[in-house]
């Protein structure tokens, strides 16, 4: 029997597993990096055990130190989580090797199946090795790993060796391997859907196949949505689906949790990969069975047998990523603090309290919130209403995002595919901002206040508050009254103010909000507003041309060769930003003379700092 625990890992899904240890009796240890010494998952381990460093190449990329701290804490069982050294045969062996317990399949499986080469060939459906104009588009994947990171997709020949060098790079970052490969692009183009199959799998020849997800939506390669069952499917395909997913596991005498993705396209099953571990969507599957997947990955790993079946599926469920994250630019991540996160109704998963801060050297994943009902149709609603009455109060999310996406035509008919976000983001993006909430942000801040310090019998001048919202300044005028401030609007009443809570009524509809507020920074409701100064400072003029950082990060590099006074074309990359494990590419805004350059690799850079400047010719 496992008594004590180590999570390999951080975050949500250190926090997860600590959950259901916690529910087993099992004693947890907890490992971190510098940069997570108050984490979450520290605060809520029976026993932290300090990684030095804050990248992950020095801490949790580096299976030695983690299992020397097990060793050290007293751990008889190592849990790698998702990501990092999850897939890592190398880890596994080194787990098993010193004596402990390892929460996972055999390290020979791993071998067999977490190198995307390996499992491909084993599949009978093995990569490229020559890429010529024929097989465009193509996309480059890394051998370890998933989240979409180190993968690219290539349209063009000429572009192939340094998308293969960028995705080399992010591999290497990522899961300590910069192994890539080259395969047919299948994605949105072809109107491909991403489904997969969980498997579980013990010692004594049993495996399980609990149902299908379909992970469509998705930027960058990275699942947003999720759901169970995958909606839609013919019976013949999803019954294929489970046959190829046994045949994966029984190949590899795989035990333990695992899944097995596919693409579905022309009324086919591609097969993708076989990832070695808990997915992150996992959650998804546990609803519908009513199950526990790291209770069960732990009954296994002391090998217990499973029953001979799985339990019966019941409902839907649909999962959304909550990312710290600006759909509208280009998925830039954001960081700073989070001061309150709640999302009523709903499961939520996740790896910050409230005041945590979000750093620059993880992944922006901020929570998953599940929904569970007896249809799908039901299951969206439900989701969707959460995730809008939700307080995510801190950097910019894609909270709203996820709820359009949950709401949108042809997500909810369930006609989706892995292009959803190519067709619709401008859409699902554009801005769409209630205009009585800077009065309300306005009148909670006026609340109490006059302009004399208290009530007179004289005409009041108005009083004048600026705000930000949804990237436009809105002015808002009010005076002050006897009864309290009251707005210059028309056609607005004043229901009841204070510093808290304003209630509006206009064209005779009641709006309440719940207000909110952190330095400059208000929220009226849902909708997050930032104060104006009333006399704003200079801003200081930036050249036409210049390239400023769009989010914090580091400089990884720059393109060769490039130098002051070259000749750059518009959308020319110049150099790359790593920021929370993604590579970003910044790229010449016009054809010109590239003028100066100030970046350098390894430079830590903060949004707004000048990179670059490109002149027009």
């Amino acid at each position: 029997m496992i008594s004590t625990l180590l999570v390999a890992n951080r975050g949500e899904i250190a926090c997860r597993v600590f959950r259901t240890c916690a529910e087993l009796g099992i004693r947890t240890v907890a490992v971190h990096s510098d940069a997570d010494e108050d984490a979450l998952h520290t605060r809520v381990a029976d026993t932290a055990v300090r990684l030095p460093g804050v990248t992950p190449a020095e801490t949790y990329l580096r299976g030695d130190l983690i299992v020397k701290a097990a060793v050290a804490a007293g751990a008889d069982a190592v849990h790698p989580g998702y990501g990092f050294l999850a897939e890592n045969a190398g880890f596994a062996r080194a787990v098993l090797d010193a004596g402990l317990v390892w929460i996972g399949p055999p390290p020979r499986a791993v071998e067999a199946m977490a190198s995307k080469t390996r499992a491909k060939e084993l599949m009978g459906v093995p990569p490229l090795r020559e890429v010529t104009a024929a097989d465009l588009p193509v996309l480059v994947k890394a051998a370890a790993g998933g989240g979409g990171r180190g993968m690219r997709i290539v349209r063009r020949l000429e572009d192939l060796d340094a998308e293969l060098e960028a995705a080399r790079a992010e591999a290497l970052g990522a899961f300590g391997d910069g192994e890539v490969f080259v395969e047919p692009y299948l994605g949105g183009d072809a109107g491909g859907r991403h489904v997969e199959v969980q498997i579980l799998a013990d010692t004594h020849g049993t495996v399980w196949t609990l149902g299908t997800r379909d992970c469509s939506l998705q930027r960058r390669h990275q699942k947003v949505v999720e759901e169970a069952p995958a909606p839609g499917l013919p019976a013949d395909t999803e019954r294929e689906l489970r046959e190829l997913a046994v045949r994966a596991a029984r190949a590899v005498d795989y035990t333990g949790a695992g899944t097995v993705e596919f693409l579905v396209a022309d009324g086919r099953a591609h097969f993708l990969e076989m990832n070695t571990r808990l997915q992150v969507e996992h959650p998804v599957t546990e609803a519908v069975f009513g199950v526990d997947l790291v209770a069960l990955q732990i009954r296994v790993a002391e090998g217990h047998a499973l029953d001979a079946e799985p339990p019966p599926a019941r409902g839907h469920a649909v999962e959304a990523r909550l990312y710290a994250e600006d759909p509208a630019s280009d998925w830039a991540p954001q960081t700073g603090t989070l001061h309150r996160l709640a999302v009523p109704g709903v499961r939520l998963d996740t790896g910050y309290g409230d005041g945590d801060t979000i750093g620059v050297h993880y992944d922006p994943l901020l929570a998953k919130a599940v929904a569970h009902a007896p249809t799908r149709a039901e299951a969206l609603r439900k989701l969707a209403g959460a995730l809008e009455r939700a307080a995510v109060h801190g950097p910019v999310t894609n909270r709203d995002l996820l709820v359009r996406s949950l709401r949108h035509e042809e997500f909810a008919t369930g006609r989706m595919d892995t292009g959803f976000y190519d067709r619709h983001l401008a859409g699902l993006t554009a801005p769409a901002p209630d205009p009585y909430a800077p009065l309300a942000a306005a009148l909670a801040d006026a609340h109490g206040r006059s302009r004399f310090g208290g009530w007179r019998n004289v005409p009041s001048q108005p009083q004048v508050k600026r705000y930000l919202m949804a990237g436009e300044e809105h002015e808002v005028r009010y005076r002050h009254t006897r009864t309290g401030p009251a707005p210059d609007a028309v056609g607005v009443r004043v229901v009841h103010a204070d510093a808290r809570l304003v209630v509006l009524e206009a064209g005779g509809v009641r709006r309440r909000y719940e207000i909110a507020r952190y330095g400059d920074r208000v929220y009226a409701g849902p909708t997050a507003l930032t104060a104006l100064p009333r006399f704003p400072d200079p801003v200081a003029q930036r050249a036409p041309g210049s390239l400023l950082a769009p989010m914090p990060g580091t400089v990884v590099r720059v393109a060769d060769g490039l130098a002051v006074g070259d000749t750059v074309r518009a959308g020319q990359p110049l150099l790359w930003l790593e920021a929370m494990k993604m590579e970003h590419r910044i790229e010449a805004p016009l054809t010109g003379t590239l003028t100066a350059l100030h970046a350098t690799p390894g430079q830590q850079v903060d949004p707004g700092t000048l990179l670059a400047v490109v002149q027009a010719f």
